[in-house]
């Protein structure tokens, strides 16, 4: 089991909206863990994010560019606009914005797809690929901040019961697109297992 130092709520009915601790109290009822799990993982997101934020800033990024870089690196291959919209779950508008600034500032360049006249495929630059070894940088020491208090057999534990949530929930961020069988997993496979 996991052993978290929770934060203390305010008490319910001090207008908060924050779930209590699910620490039973004598006299009381055991508030609901699912209302307490979702504000846990909500305020570990926000941490990551901003943390995040502050590494990317020297970086001359923002969260969202960052994304859109590590993503067309991880397909090793040139990455369709659509499909890059579809894995950030964003409509086709939002990712030429991003594109935009990302080729502005050289790290990223579009090319025509040969395969389908109507598609414009997008290429990590030299410089795109150089600026990756800073990102993972930034990324792992925003994470270490705030993943760093817990020991390798709770990180493992934690990473399990995260794929599991991203898995049921065929989350497309880090699953994929849905294949004729389901989402594919991080590793190529179907549904998600490794």
């Amino acid at each position: 089991m996991l052993s978290i130092c929770r934060p203390r709520w305010p008490a319910i009915g001090e207008g908060s909206g924050v779930p209590p601790r699910t620490r039973a109290t004598p006299g009381r009822p055991r508030p609901d863990t699912t209302l307490e799990l979702a504000e846990l993982l909500t305020h570990t997101a926000r941490r990551l994010r901003r943390g995040s934020i502050v590494q990317l800033a020297p970086l001359g990024l923002t969260y969202a560019q960052a994304r859109v870089l590590r993503l067309v690196a991880a397909g090793g291959r040139p990455l369709r606009m659509a499909d890059l919209a579809a894995q950030l779950d964003v409509v086709p508008r939002s990712v030429t914005t991003m594109v935009d600034a990302l080729e502005v500032a050289r790290l990223v360049a579009r090319h025509a797809d040969s395969g389908d006249r109507r598609s414009v495929l997008v290429a990590l630059t030299d410089n795109g690929r150089r600026l990756l070894d800073g990102l993972e940088a930034a990324r792992r020491e925003s994470a270490e901040e705030v993943f760093g208090s817990l020991d390798p057999a709770q990180r493992h534990q934690l990473l399990d019961v995260l794929g599991v949530l991203c898995e049921r929930g065929s989350c497309v961020s880090c699953c994929g697109p849905p294949g004729p069988a389901g989402p594919v997993g991080p590793a190529g496979t179907v549904g998600g297992d490794s």
